[in-house]
């Protein structure tokens, strides 16, 4: 069993909140789209899928006080690369 920590955002009525979830998935299991949708149940937060290639969701009913939610970011505890340029730099006058 490991984690998935969702980073999101919810789009309020002129402003936009960070705001994170948890999914627990069986090894090498990637979050499926219903449960997304559960983990925002979950929160209080009914949806429905409206871009999958974007992962936005719009609120089941129309007047929710929120007008999407956007996953940003699925962290599955793996290392990521970040270039660090300035380090490069410095490494490189060195050579």
């Amino acid at each position: 069993m490991k984690e998935c920590l969702v980073h999101f955002q919810v789009k309020h009525k002129g402003e936009l909140k960070h705001l994170r979830g948890l999914i627990f998935l069986s090894d090498n299991q990637q979050p499926g789209n219903d449960q997304l949708i559960e983990m925002f149940k979950d929160m209080d937060y009914l949806v429905v899928l409206s871009d999958p290639d974007s992962l936005v969701f719009k609120p089941v009913d129309p007047s929710a006080d929120y007008d999407f939610i956007r996953i940003t970011e699925l962290d599955m505890g793996e290392e990521k690369y970040t270039e660090d340029r300035d380090l490069k730099t410095i490494l490189s006058n060195f050579l």
